[in-house]
């Protein structure tokens, strides 16, 4: 009986607290994030074809082909666009992952993504995913040492859920890294 009322309490918990749930998320190795981002672009497009960094922001289709990464696990306060220091062991191994990149090619490019959840007005979402991306890169410039030519940032709000639900979700609030240099001149 008691493992039966622990489990309506978790359960409860995890309803009532979807925080509980995002701080579930974990960061993936270094190793895969470099994976993920050195891996072949869908499409390698031809000189004519490549487009400016703004260009690229507003194609989903071109942002489809490039190689990226979901990250889920920085925690953000609700609201609120700043990291917290307890947060920045997950910002390191983002670190470690595009050093290791720019090592190898510094001409390697990544754009830092901010999304939200739907829970707020559109054009608060969309504000507060810039900023969000923002935080991320003054950090990892700031703390880390990433050199800031090689990082852009976007938001996209509520305009990309992976979880196409109104409620909130915590795997709609994320970044996604995406490497942009074999798409722009």
């Amino acid at each position: 009986m008691l493992t039966r009322r622990m489990f309506a309490v978790a359960a409860i918990a995890a309803i009532a607290m979807p925080s509980l749930a995002f701080a579930q998320a974990t960061t993936p190795p270094a190793a895969t994030i470099e994976r993920q981002l050195e891996a072949a672009p869908m499409k390698k497009l031809r000189p004519n074809e490549r487009v400016t960094i703004r260009e690229f922001k507003r194609r989903p289709d071109l942002r489809r082909m490039a190689p990226s990464i979901d990250i889920q696990s920085i925690n953000f306060e609700f609201g609120s666009a700043a990291i917290a220091p307890s947060q920045y062991g997950k910002v390191e191994i983002i670190a470690d992952a595009l050093h290791r990149i720019l090592r190898r090619d510094r001409g390697a490019r990544i754009l830092i993504e901010g999304h939200t959840d739907a829970v707020g007005s559109f054009k608060s979402n969309q504000v507060l995913s810039e900023r969000r991306a923002a935080s991320l890169k003054r950090t990892l410039v700031g703390e880390f040492g990433v050199p800031s030519f090689a990082l852009e940032t976007v938001g996209y709000g509520e305009e990309f859920l992976l979880v196409p639900t109104q409620q909130e979700n915590w795997r709609n609030r994320r970044v996604t890294l995406r490497r942009f240099d074999d798409f722009v001149r």
